[in-house]
């Protein structure tokens, strides 16, 4: 895993400092946004205004001047993605259309209310995938999105300016979305961690839906030992002291589920299969084939509400996104309740798995890099064979960072805090076994 293997988190010890005055928001926040826009398509931030942040970051000690009672997120430069409103800013939802119909947002959404009220000092908006519907990071309004340390590879999406804004060093997390593995994907291309929280959880004020069957919040980030944290502020998930107090009993797919995963991907999977079962946690192969037919339910579902919701407006939109909405909208009534009624079974089937086990792990993606400037008409469908699964179930995924891989460390719907203290404690072991 690769995640830190410091004694703290890079958020722990910028916390610390902060708390303590060894430093203070205005010089973070500026240090923060000399990193901004630095891959080669200089598109990371959709809006940014830099003198906004910088007083933002003044403002904070002022609000929050009882040093001890300083939030949690107190000085911490955090990126938005822009499809939640920013009082004084455009939400473009990665399409110049929606820029200028929507203008400039007159309040906060919740979600960067939430931000602020926890005292993070927003960056900027970040590029999308455009509407969040895409896996790629590819953007015909906007530019493709690059990986700041590497301008040969995309970042994948949706949540793609988020990614790249942790990867250069803009923000120390980002807040991403996922309906159909938007965080999960990006975070393993760039080799961060992600959290995508189970459906349900926090509110959309302010933010449109790409489909609210399996549309959730959620975070990008450096280090598994921050996702506790991360979930608690923006969602109220509760922090487990003692995450691990018996064995672990982890399922994870079969051999034949992976039949087109590149070696390196499968390489690492299996070394961290190995690594599981170093910390005495017991692993075995369950039969997948019943998740065959996922992409087939969730996708015909995602472009009817999304059709739905972008009604009129199909033409504004890049072909390839268009032709999906406009698939959705031709999509009749009974069809509609035929693949809803499939939803529920696949629902069952996969709940019935957490009777056996206490989570579930596959790859992020088949993949390990998406070439810029190649075609990647493909690549969706690829992908989401391995993310559509946990995406119908509704379930919280943490998207762990391999050596140029991830895997989806699945929980239970509802059991995020459990989810986000196992992965934390992974990330706490990973380091203490590279350090004996």
């Amino acid at each position: 895993m690769s995640t830190s293997h410091a004694p703290v988190s890079q958020i722990e010890r910028l916390r610390k400092q902060l708390l303590t005055d060894a430093t203070d928001p205005v010089s973070v926040a500026r240090e923060a946004l000399d990193h901004a826009n630095s891959n080669c398509s200089r598109n990371v931030y959709l809006a940014q205004d830099r003198a906004w942040t910088l007083a933002e970051a003044g403002a904070l000690s002022q609000r929050f001047h009882d040093a001890s009672r300083r939030p949690l997120l107190y000085g911490l430069p955090v990126s938005l993605k822009d499809c939640f409103d920013l009082a004084g800013f455009p939400t473009t939802c990665g399409s110049r259309f929606y820029a200028e119909h929507n203008g400039v947002a007159p309040a906060d959404s919740w979600v960067a209310e939430r931000l602020r009220s926890h005292g993070a000092v927003i960056t900027g908006k970040t590029h999308l995938h455009q509407l969040a519907y895409g896996i790629t990071g590819e953007n015909s309004d906007y530019g493709d999105c690059t990986q700041p340390r590497n301008a040969a590879w995309l970042t994948g999406g949706s949540s793609s300016g988020a990614a790249a804004s942790v990867q250069e060093g803009s923000a120390v997390a980002a807040i991403g979305t996922d309906t159909g593995g938007s965080i999960r994907c990006p975070a393993a291309l760039c080799g961060l961690a992600g959290y995508r929280s189970s459906v349900g959880l926090g509110s959309w004020r302010g933010a449109p839906h790409l489909a609210a069957s399996f549309d959730t919040l959620g975070w990008l980030f450096r280090d598994l030992r921050d996702a506790p944290l991360l979930a608690n502020t923006l969602l109220d998930i509760p922090l487990v002291i003692h995450p691990v107090e018996r064995t672990i009993r982890i399922g994870c797919v079969d051999s034949a589920f992976l039949f087109d995963a590149e070696p390196h991907v499968l390489q690492q999977f299996e070394a961290f299969k190995e690594t599981l079962r170093g910390f005495d946690i017991y692993v075995e192969s369950f039969d997948s084939s019943t998740w065959e037919d996922s992409f087939d339910i969730f996708a015909p579902i995602q472009a009817s509400e999304a059709a739905e919701i972008h009604a009129g407006y199909f033409d504004r939109f890049e072909p390839a996104i268009a032709e999906r909405l406009a698939w959705g909208a031709s999509i009749s009534a009974d069809k509609l309740r035929q693949l809803r009624s499939r939803h529920e079974g696949f629902c069952r089937g996969f709940d019935r798995l957490f009777e056996s086990y206490d989570f579930l792990i596959l790859p992020c993606a088949p993949v390990s890099s998406l070439a810029a400037g190649a075609n990647h008409s493909a690549s969706r469908r690829k992908i989401l064979r391995y993310t559509a699964p946990a995406s119908l179930a509704g379930t919280p995924v943490v998207a762990i960072p391999l050596d140029g891989a991830g895997v989806q460390l699945v929980g239970r719907h509802g059991n995020d805090a459990a989810l986000v203290a196992f992965a934390a404690y992974l990330g706490e072991g990973q380091r203490e076994m590279l350090q004996r």
